[in-house]
């Protein structure tokens, strides 16, 4: 089995002079996830190279286990400075794509024509398109096979705007995830803050927060089998 893996290529945090990037669990828990299930693991981005790891992401209270894995993995952190370049990768080599979340995505992957192309081909090929936590931001302008929003009249989830309010980015970020799915026509669900909780529908797999990462990885896992 192989999948893609796209991140972020955005490193700043709106105008507050801090940095972001991807949110180093939500790629971490899935990575490990699927590649101790022999899966094929590429990583694109946009600008391609180094994939900006947001710094919130990487302290003592965001550790999990496969965070402290990935700080000791020196393969896993050479693929995240040495990603392809998205212009320069094929839906039709993969089975499934996945989108890690951090707040990066909401700047670059939400306008990128690349990711959107991309999504909107996998879709048609029928095959998993998964997201985390940010990352449904990248379905802000992708349509269906009837040009309409993918998500709408599906079931989705993804950061809400209640987690949004308690990490204190309500004014930076360029729009809320929560209420950007509801805009697009999804039928928007949530578990409590901070838990697992994720969702499918057809080919769509979103997750709510950095807690659904692996939820999320192990229904795209299942979907393709």
């Amino acid at each position: 089995m192989k999948v893609l893996f796209v991140l972020t290529s955005h490193d700043k945090l709106g105008d507050t002079g801090k940095k972001t990037g991807f949110w180093v669990e939500e790629f971490a828990g899935p990575y490990y996830t699927l590649k101790d299930k022999g899966v094929e693991i590429t990583l694109a981005t946009p600008k391609g190279g180094k994939a900006p790891i947001d710094p919130s992401s990487d302290t003592e209270d965001a550790s999990t286990e496969s965070t402290e894995r990935f700080h000791n993995d020196k393969e896993a952190q050479e693929r995240i400075n040495t990603t392809h370049k998205l212009n320069d990768v094929n839906a039709s080599d993969y089975d499934a794509v996945f989108y890690p979340g951090g707040h990066g995505p909401l700047w670059d992957l939400a306008n990128d024509a690349t990711s959107i192309k991309l999504i909107e081909t996998f879709n048609e090929q029928e095959k998993p398109v998964a997201f985390v936590c940010h990352a449904p931001a990248a379905l802000k302008n992708v349509k269906g096979t009837d040009g309409k929003p993918l998500v709408k009249g599906k079931k989705v989830t993804g950061f809400t705007n209640s987690e949004e309010k308690a990490v204190e980015l309500v004014d930076v970020v360029p729009f809320l995830v929560e209420d950007m799915l509801k805009e697009n026509g999804g039928i928007y669900s949530k578990g409590d803050d901070w838990s697992e909780y994720a969702l499918q529908d057809g080919h769509l797999i979103t997750g709510q927060n950095p807690a659904s990462s692996k939820k999320v990885a192990e229904m795209l896992y299942a979907s393709v089998k």
